[in-house]
């Protein structure tokens, strides 16, 4: 039995690196290997259907499409190699789609752009990594080229970092590039715009919330899986509900939170950008 998209909310996961292996200021992001096949594992028994960030957007806009009972998009941020060594068996085990969002600079590298949290020398995937991932059926997207804060840049710098990243995975793996996540999750209505007019059909950011028919396609909700995340928290997540009043009111604290910290880190750019100028030329951060 299916149902169409306007009867349903469809959680959006985001998943950054599948690893034991953290700094402190890191560990948050990532997810040990155990916990990420149980939770593969428990959408597999509870029949879910994962789909690519792609196909959900398609679902929602052609008519008479329709979602699975059970719809649910993983997504992974920035492209570390343990997406290949660690989740796309699990992924290839159960059969299950997923979107993997890129930041291009990084391929055949490491990720020195985690200075602050103390992990230059996180293995990224490299570009041979990427082509047998796309050609396992996982949808490669955009995660700008060198993941700055794109809010804060200039129309160009932006623009640049948006395009620069579709023109490479384009270029290397020989298919359309479709879907785009914000790097931190930040954006404006100049970035969507810049996003939208570079030729993609969707954008991630985060939200802390399910997705609808009502999201914007170019400022899609998603819920970070956490590593400290038990399984019923993971359950939780997918009905849209928390686990406990605290997880509750710590996504409300975060909805809230997100908006007044981008308008902060906005207004501070602006007083401070002629200062650092040279610092923001070639668009890094």
């Amino acid at each position: 039995m299916q149902a169409r998209i306007q009867r349903k909310k469809t959680p959006i996961l985001m998943y950054h690196s599948i690893s034991c292996n953290a700094s402190s200021k890191f560990r948050q992001f990532t997810v040990s290997p155990t916990s990420f096949a149980e939770q593969m594992a428990y959408l597999h028994q509870q029949a879910y259907t994962p789909i690519t960030v792609t196909q959900y957007i398609r679902a929602r806009s052609e008519r008479g499409n329709v979602l699975p009972e059970r719809p649910v998009v993983l997504t992974f941020d920035d492209g570390f190699a343990d997406f290949f060594t660690v989740a796309l068996p699990v992924l290839k085990e159960h059969d299950f789609a997923a979107t993997l969002y890129i930041s291009s600079k990084f391929i055949d590298g490491t990720s020195y752009w985690l200075r602050h949290e103390g992990e230059t020398t996180r293995r990224m995937l490299t570009w041979k990594q990427l082509a047998e991932i796309a050609m396992s059926g996982i949808e490669c997207g955009a995660h700008s080229h060198s993941h700055p804060q794109l809010d804060i840049l200039s129309y160009n710098q932006a623009r640049d970092e948006i395009l620069e990243s579709k023109r490479l995975l384009e270029d290397h793996l020989g298919r359309e590039v479709l879907s785009f996540a914000y790097p931190f999750g930040y954006h404006s209505t100049q970035v969507r715009n810049l996003v939208r007019e570079a030729g993609y059909t969707s954008a991630c950011a985060v939200r802390h919330a399910m997705s609808s028919e009502t999201d914007d396609p170019f400022s899609l909700a998603r819920f970070m899986v956490r590593a400290n995340c038990t399984m019923e928290e993971f359950a939780a997540l997918l009905i849209g509900r928390s686990s406990s009043p605290l997880t509750a009111a710590y996504k409300i604290y975060l909805r809230i939170r997100t908006p007044v910290w981008q308008f902060a880190r906005r207004f501070a750019a602006s007083v401070t950008k002629p200062l650092n100028q040279r610092r923001f030329e070639g668009g890094l951060i």
